[in-house]
């Protein structure tokens, strides 16, 4: 089995789990603080992660310029306003829903790529990308029938926010993949560690900055709640190592399809952790997720 599909499989989970965490403490925490602790929690995992692996295989830090700087600093926007609008999705409908809709990052983040890096894939792949985001799109609009209620469920807030957040996810993957590509290094999950915590950094300072100005009284609950806060930033960190591993490895497209299998976790999260009632439908659009993502490996 290839790196990248590894390290997708293993992002998908940390960040299904991660998402799990994100959604209780929207309880206690704003949207934008809620988003500030996943980055400010995560620097210091992603600082040790870079730290073992530099001693382990005996690199020093990659040296690196101002546009990949401002690649990081653009992509780290991305996601924190890919956060921010999957929040928010899960304040409309529910935590499996709200996560369906951003999973048309997939072919969001396919035809970016095509645009903006040359990717090409296969039409295979590209079957495979069609079929995952129909299941993810079936997941969300089951048992709305005509043309008045598929249109109105495709426009609904939850909708709208959770495909804005499949852009900003996608977009974000893009810039860290040329991000990794513009370092002189010529170890590329060297250089992910290295663009994690400088990504997380950046997005600490962003949102942080924005929170202090915009809601300052959230600051003192960012810190007060450190216990589910840290494994917030812990999972994010854990999650997006993996992530950035694997774009560096291969087509932003094929990870970002291959961790359509995100959904299983989530459904799983979704009915154990979280108690939401599972639909017959749910089963039918992740066998259809699945069935994608089995096209994608074969057209990879």
């Amino acid at each position: 089995m290839s790196a990248w599909i590894g390290f997708t499989f293993v992002a998908a989970l940390f960040q299904c789990w991660r998402t799990a965490l994100q959604q209780r403490l929207r309880g206690e925490l704003s949207v934008n603080a809620a988003g500030v602790v996943r980055y400010l929690y995560g620097v210091p995992v992603g600082a040790a992660l870079l730290a073992l692996y530099g001693l382990g295989t005996g690199q020093g830090v990659p040296g690196f310029g101002a546009w990949v700087l401002l690649l990081a600093a653009i992509g780290g926007l991305g996601q924190i306003l890919g956060t921010n609008l999957l929040i928010m999705a899960f304040g409309y409908r529910n935590f499996a829903v709200g996560t369906a809709y951003s999973k048309t990052e997939a072919v969001q983040a396919a035809i970016v790529a095509v645009v903006l890096l040359g990717d090409h894939l296969s039409a295979l792949a590209w079957l495979g990308i069609a079929v995952g985001v129909a299941g993810v799109l079936y997941l969300s609009l089951a048992g709305r029938t005509t043309p008045r209620e598929l249109l109105a469920g495709i426009v609904q807030p939850a909708a709208l926010c959770g495909i804005g957040a499949g852009f900003c996810f996608g977009l974000t993957g893009v810039l860290i993949r040329a991000a990794n590509q513009e370092m002189p290094a010529s170890d590329p999950v060297h250089k992910a560690l290295l663009l994690l915590v400088l990504t997380n950094l950046l997005q600490s300072l962003m949102q942080g900055a924005w929170l202090v100005w915009k809601e300052p009284d959230s600051v003192r609950a960012v810190f007060a709640t450190w216990r589910s806060s840290a494994q917030v930033g812990a999972l994010s960190a854990l999650g997006s190592a993996c992530w950035f591993s694997a774009f560096a490895l291969a087509p932003v497209a094929l990870v970002r399809a291959v961790g359509q299998v995100e959904i299983l976790f989530t459904l799983a999260f979704s009915r154990f952790y979280l108690k939401e009632a599972a639909k017959p439908s749910d089963m039918i659009g992740s066998l259809v997720v699945v069935g994608g993502v089995v096209l994608v490996l074969l057209g990879s």
